[in-house]
């Protein structure tokens, strides 16, 4: 029997839709006219929604899908998706992104090309039965300066393939740095300066709220006059009317869109003008890139779904395929630490202080602390789910703090994780690590105590004084109430001291024998934890 469920709403690939079906643990249902409200009813009974552009995943309809655990999107744009709305539910968003980018930058050119040398236009004419040469004199790409509005993976192709046509790249991006710039053979300049000396401006920034209407009014008044602009982003980054005057003064020579505000662009002026060439949002319509995005994005639900691999989410840190090997295992027990910390110590936390060392210290260390927070906050809110969507979210509302460091340096272990957890003027530190390559996660110091325990299933975590017999009446009563020993861990301050042992069992220990052992002689403390 399926455990998941999956829906698609848009147009994918079929092997895209084979691999949901060829996945027994996935029942996969496919329907392409489904209407808002239709959907709206039908969501809560799926685990996954998969979709393209069509498909508006807004926040009503998040709130009604009490089962969704996910929503992919097979591209790159996520503008119709209500990421904040997702987030707060706990439910993982993710896209594809690298899967249409070079059909996608292909595109850009192609309009490029096109609109340097009024290529469609001429066609038309052709076709029509006249000969004008004289009418669609062109212009040469060859030492002219092309700037990049947005140097993401999109960008940097166009701009690389742009170098190949002896073109002057220039880039602009917030996130851009001289050395990343001089590393992709282009310059980086400002905003400002990128409009006033590119005689072709292409844009791949995304929208949101600090890119919508980017090239408006003002923006075109420090343009080159007879600049060309091509838009194979998404619409609503150039400001339509704004584009529109421009072009009517011919400040702007002609455009290239893709694109629009309004899709499909009925009764847009923009398409009456014979500077303008457009095409019908068909930047990442190639069957190349239709099946790369449509395979990637069912083996992220697949893998997210089967084995909670999170990849190319863009609300929780991702693990690439290369780094999995080695963060599986501590992600696995970065969970486990939190959870046995929140158990033992029910109540109020302030503070969480975290040191990854070894190797560990060389990689990303995001899904582990949100692992951490998961692991911690489980036990707590045990009335709404924590995930690993959430989990940073609903700690920072709890009021959590969460530090970070690294050491690269320690002589006992090759990699260690550990934690320190703070409620008033209260600690309580953690140590773990994983032995071998896959081994199970394992607490290796608690407080003040130096231990080696296994951190799965059901566990007994005992404080005594250190004095002889203890093992022997602790065994004596679980054997009686037929409760199997799977693992008995020891650690003491000092001989004669005080101790702690950390006991696997088989089953839940019934309270009453919990309430049976804490009186026994020297016993001070005993609780059960389960490690799911």
């Amino acid at each position: 029997m399926s455990s998941y469920r999956v829906l698609v709403t848009d147009n994918l690939s079929p092997r895209g839709v084979e691999i949901f079906q060829k996945t027994p643990e996935i029942e996969t249902v496919v329907d392409h006219e489904i209407t808002a409200e239709g959907l709206a009813e039908s969501l809560k009974d799926f685990d996954a929604l998969v979709v393209r552009s069509r498909t508006k995943v807004t926040a009503d309809l998040i709130e009604k899908a009490d089962r969704l655990k996910v929503v992919g999107r097979a591209g790159t744009g996520l503008d119709n998706i209500d990421i904040e709305a997702a987030t707060r539910r706990g439910i993982a968003v993710m896209n594809t992104p690298g899967g249409n980018t070079v059909t996608t930058a292909e595109h850009a050119l192609s309009m490029l090309c096109s609109l340097a040398r009024n290529i469609p236009q001429a066609c038309a004419s052709l076709k029509a039965g006249k000969w004008e040469k004289k009418k669609f004199q062109g212009r040469e790409l060859y030492h002219k300066t092309l700037g990049v509005l947005g140097l993401g993976q999109i960008g940097s192709v166009v701009a690389d393939r742009a170098k190949g046509m002896k073109m002057d790249v220039i880039a602009y991006d917030p996130y851009l740095t001289a050395e990343q710039a001089q590393k992709k053979g282009v310059e980086a300049v400002s905003l400002d300066e990128l409009l006033a000396r590119s005689d072709y401006i292409t844009v791949h920034v995304p929208l949101n709220e600090s890119t919508h209407h980017l090239v408006d009014k003002e923006a075109f008044s420090k343009m080159k006059a007879g600049v060309m602009l091509v838009h194979c982003a998404r619409g609503g980054i150039v400001n339509e009317q704004a584009l529109l005057e421009a072009l009517e003064s011919r400040k702007v020579a002609g455009a290239a869109l893709d694109v629009f505000e309004t899709e499909p662009p009925k009764g847009n002026p923009l398409l009456a003008l014979d500077n303008v060439i457009c095409t019908p949002h068909l930047g990442a319509s190639t069957a190349e890139a239709q099946e790369n995005v449509a395979v990637a994005v069912a083996e992220q639900i697949t893998d997210y779904l089967t084995r909670g691999l999170i990849r190319n989410a863009v609300n929780v840190p991702s693990v690439s395929r290369e780094s999995l090997p080695l963060l599986r295992p501590y992600i696995r027990l970065c969970e486990r630490l939190g959870s046995l910390y929140s158990q033992m110590v029910p109540g109020p936390l302030e503070e969480v202080r975290v040191e990854y060392s070894g190797g560990l210290a060389d990689y990303e260390s995001k899904p582990l602390t949100v692992a951490l927070l998961k692991g911690i906050l489980e036990p707590m809110r045990e009335e709404e789910t924590v995930n690993y969507v959430n989990a940073p979210l609903i700690a920072e509302a709890q009021g959590i703090h969460v530090t970070e460091g690294t050491s690269r340096r320690d002589v006992n272990f090759t990699n260690k994780v550990s934690i320190t957890f703070r409620s008033g003027s209260d600690e309580y530190n953690l140590t773990g690590a994983v032995f071998g390559k896959d081994g199970p996660p394992r607490l290796v110091r608690m407080n003040q105590y130096f231990v080696e325990a296994v951190l799965e299933g059901h566990m007994l975590i005992m404080e005594n004084l250190d004095k002889p017999g203890i093992i022997g009446s602790l065994g004596v009563l679980l054997g009686k109430n037929d409760i199997n020993i799977a693992g008995f861990h020891l650690g003491r301050d000092q001989a004669g001291g005080r101790a702690v042992a950390l006991i696997n069992v088989d089953a839940s220990v019934p309270r009453e024998v919990l309430e049976q052992a804490v009186r026994l002689p020297n016993i001070l403390s005993i609780k059960q934890i389960t490690l799911d």
